[in-house]
C-alpha cells in the first residue's frame, strides 16, 4: 500500500470527517455508560502541514486553511477549530490532527479507543503519539478484522472506518465488517467515510449495506463539484449506521458548509436509507 496521508491531512474531506466525528463523539459522551471507540484505519495520528508531502499537494491549505480564515463557518466546526488552534497554540497552522488525536482528547476517562493501523512506520508514530493515554491501545494489524473480532459484545461502541481505498476489496469489507461487528454487539453504531467518485459505485455499496446490515442507515453526501469525472474524488461521503443520535442536522451544516465554501458547483444532501 503506497498511501500516505500526509499529502492529504487537513483536506475538505478530513474537516467533513473530523468535525461530524467530533459533533458524535460529543454526543455520545454526554451521558450513558463507557463508550469503546474502535478505528479501522488510524494513522499515523498527528500531521506536519509543513512538511513537503502536504506543501507539495497543496490541500491542506485549501481545506483547513481556508476554515480557519473563514468568517462565517458553521457552528458545527467550532469543536474541530478549536483542536486545531489548541493544537498549534493558537499561530500558524502548521500541524492537523488526525482522528486518533481527536478521539483521545474526546473520551472520557470511563472509555476506551482501539486504534488499528496495518502499515508499520504509521503504527510506530502512531503508538509514541499515544503511549501516555492510559485509554487506548493500538494494535498493528488489518483494523477490518480487528473490529470483528475485539468488539465488545455488550455496551456502546463506535466503529470509525476510513480506509484508503487502495484495495479492491474495500468496499466489501467495509459491508462485512459493520454486518460482524453488529451481529457481536447490536447497540454498536458505524460512521463510514467514501469518496465520491462515481454514483454507480457509491449506489452499489449503499444497496450492500442495505441488504448487509439490519440498522438505519444516515448518509451524508458532499459534493465539492459535479461527478462528471470517475477518476477524480468529486466529493465524499460519511455513512452512520445505527441510532443517529440527532446528527441529521451537524451532517447537513458541515457538509453544506464545505460544499457551499470550498466546492466549485457543488452541493451537499442528507437523507435517510430505509433498513432491512
Amino acid at each position: 500500500m503506497n498511501y500516505r496521508h500526509a499529502f492529504h491531512a487537513g483536506n475538505f474531506a478530513d474537516l467533513v470527517k473530523h468535525a461530524t466525528l467530533l459533533q458524535l463523539l460529543a454526543r455520545l459522551t454526554a451521558s450513558g455508560g463507557p463508550l469503546t471507540v474502535i478505528d479501522t484505519h488510524a494513522g499515523r495520528g498527528l500531521y506536519d502541514l509543513a512538511g513537503p508531502e502536504a506543501i507539495r499537494s497543496g490541500e491542506a491549505q485549501a481545506g483547513v486553511g481556508r476554515l480557519m480564515a473563514a468568517t462565517n463557518p458553521s457552528t458545527d466546526f467550532q469543536p474541530l477549530m478549536a483542536a486545531v488552534a489548541t493544537l498549534n497554540s493558537g499561530r500558524e497552522i502548521r500541524r492537523y490532527p488526525g482522528s486518533p488525536w481527536l478521539i483521545a482528547g474526546a473520551l472520557r476517562p470511563t472509555d476506551s479507543y482501539l486504534a488499528c493501523e496495518l502499515r508499520p512506520d504509521e503504527h510506530a508514530a502512531l503508538r509514541d503519539l499515544l503511549k501516555a493515554k492510559t485509554n487506548v491501545r493500538t494494535v498493528c494489524a488489518d483494523g477490518y478484522d480487528e473490529a470483528a473480532r475485539r468488539c465488545p459484545p455488550q455496551g456502546r461502541v463506535l466503529l470509525l472506518i476510513d480506509p484508503p481505498f487502495e484495495q479492491a476489496d474495500d468496499y466489501r469489507r467495509i459491508v462485512s465488517t459493520v454486518a460482524a461487528v453488529r451481529r457481536r454487539n447490536r447497540q454498536a453504531q458505524a460512521l463510514v467515510w467514501l469518496p465520491l467518485k462515481d454514483l454507480e459505485t457509491f449506489d452499489g455499496f449503499l444497496r450492500d449495506l442495505e441488504e448487509g446490515v439490519d440498522a438505519p442507515i444516515l448518509v451524508a453526501e458532499t459534493r465539492m463539484r459535479p461527478l462528471s469525472d470517475p477518476m477524480k474524488m468529486n466529493g465524499c461521503a460519511l455513512v452512520l449506521v445505527g441510532d443517529e443520535a440527532g446528527m441529521a442536522g451537524p451532517l447537513q451544516a458541515v457538509s453544506a458548509w464545505t460544499a457551499g465554501a470550498l466546492g466549485e458547483d457543488g452541493g451537499a444532501r442528507v437523507y435517510a436509507v430505509p433498513s432491512p
